[in-house]
């Protein structure tokens, strides 16, 4: 390529009446280069003894820098069926991106065209990378916006948001769910371990049930959990789940432009401003429930300024809350335990064999005999654990207090199990009856009966071994006195 200095040093040298040959040994370059910019040069100088032309217009052309013509027409195997599978690939790395806050681990284009090959599409990595640097440059690329103003009620923007988080166990990952309303500047979130499809949809639930109502348009960015597939250049295929969910609460789903962050730009600021605001104050807590609970009192304090209680007045008529549930149904085994997901949860001893139904909540299982619930449990994910509740075991227990010590059913509750060990490990069937007698209080209620008791053991325990001491003290005196009178001769 030859550059406009190049070019100029090209026609000094000749117009000094050197030959072609000389000037190509000087500059470098061969004799049919020098011959085609001197030639071009000449004709611009002739046109310029002519008087009839622009000369600042040729004066300019003649060091001009050179032009080369550019490679007419397209990739012949790249259709727009590639070019909107490498557009959702590039929009998925960019959600990765905002999600975990660095590009370390973000795919090469390489690896993308093994994407697209894995996918049936026959592509060079040339045109893939051609392709890829045309979309970032257009990303890139200075844009002018134009403001929106939207009525109360009518928009609702969604985003997930990550935030690090110690509750207890060391400084993980955790999940924001945002809704940010642009119109009454109302924001709020939901904390999750996940960004699942059933967490996706329970934020919606948890939200317009809070709020008493949906709003008539909620917008989405191209995440997985909104867009199944894309279909052709301008449609999507939108999940069936959320379909359904829009349907019931009645509100219409608009999803963003790829790369346009922009169109729903106020939950984007709105899940910086969350996690500043909130979690910028304090990130350690001694469970997520407690961090759940932090974020929802700083999440009143934020919104004291918003004009919800105004655009409240303007929702979509509230519906009773939605069932999320996924419906099983499990047979219960021998040792009163049923199988969901590879983790094994307890049930009613009295249903062993039989056949119950299960709901299967993002965060908990619920279990059904003939349409009553007979259990409920924090959902597990580790496949081969076991969640046991001992109030599931009581009859059998009672039957058999031997088998109390070292059942899975106490060792799921080391507090219990600890108390067992020091005061009931004689008598585990008195153990047992006092879990019988308040069977119908929870766990935590029952332990606290639990710590009574040993209080009170330790109490009396300690009463007689004063009354046990003051006895023999007694005795004692006794003694001395005998042996005071005997060493004085005196009688009985």
């Amino acid at each position: 390529m030859v550059l406009p200095m190049q070019k100029n040093q090209i026609i000094n040298l000749k117009r000094q009446g050197l030959s072609n040959r000389e000037v190509a040994r000087r500059t470098g370059f061969d004799r049919g280069t020098v011959a085609k910019y001197w030639n071009e040069a000449k004709q611009k100088l002739h046109e310029l003894e002519l008087k009839d032309a622009d000369e600042r217009t040729i004066q300019e052309e003649i060091y001009a820098a050179p032009q080369y013509k550019k490679r007419a027409g397209r990739p012949r195997k790249f259709n727009e069926e590639m070019q909107d599978a490498l557009k959702q690939i590039l929009e998925q790395e960019e959600s990765k991106k905002r999600q975990l806050g660095w590009d370390k681990q973000k795919l090469s284009n390489i690896q993308i065209r093994e994407r697209l090959l894995e996918e049936g599409y026959e592509i060079g990595q040339g045109v893939v990378n051609i392709y890829i640097a045309r979309f970032r440059a257009k990303e890139r690329q200075p844009q002018a916006y134009i403001r929106q103003e939207y009525e109360l009620g009518e928009r609702l923007e969604y985003d997930f948001g990550e935030v690090k988080l110690d509750v207890g166990n060391g400084y993980q990952k955790y999940q924001m769910a945002v809704f940010c309303a642009p119109a009454s500047n109302f924001r709020w979130a939901y904390l999750y371990d996940n960004q699942k499809q059933a967490v996706f949809l329970d934020s919606h639930v948890q939200f317009f049930d809070m709020c008493g109502g949906a709003w008539q348009e909620v917008v989405y960015d191209n995440m997985k959990n909104v867009v199944t597939k894309f279909i052709g250049k301008h449609e999507k295929q939108i999940n069936s789940e959320l379909l359904n969910l829009a349907s019931y609460y009645g509100f219409n789903i608009n999803v963003t432009n790829c790369f346009s962050g922009n169109e729903k730009g106020s939950v984007e600021r709105s899940v910086d401003v969350i996690r500043n605001k909130i979690f910028a104050l304090q990130d350690k807590f001694d469970c997520l429930d407690k961090a759940i609970e932090y974020m929802n009192s700083r999440l009143l304090k934020i919104n004291e300024k918003s004009g919800f209680d105004e655009e409240k007045e303007y929702l979509l008529k509230g519906q009773p809350k939605y069932e999320l549930a996924q419906l099983r149904e499990a047979v219960v085994s021998k040792y009163a335990f049923i199988s969901v997901e590879g983790v094994k949860y307890s049930v009613p001893e009295v249903l062993v064999s039989k056949r119950v139904s299960v709901k299967l909540y993002h965060d908990e299982i619920r279990v059904y005999s003939n349409f009553i619930e007979v259990a409920q449990h924090k959902r597990e994910f580790e496949k081969g654990k076991y969640v046991v509740n001992i109030m599931h075991f009581l009859k059998t227990l009672h039957k058999k207090p031997g088998a109390v010590k070292n059942s899975a059913a106490l060792k799921a509750i080391p507090t219990l199990k600890n108390i067992f060990d020091k005061h009931f490990k004689e008598n585990p069937r008195k153990f047992i009856e006092i879990f019988i007698e308040h069977e119908d209080k929870s766990i935590e209620e029952i332990i606290a009966v639990f710590q009574r008791v040993v209080a009170n053991r330790v109490e009396i325990k300690a009463m007689n071994v004063v009354k046990a001491k003051s006895r023999v003290e007694e005795k004692m005196a006794d003694i001395l006195e005998t042996y005071t009178l005997l060493s004085k001769g005196g009688d009985f």
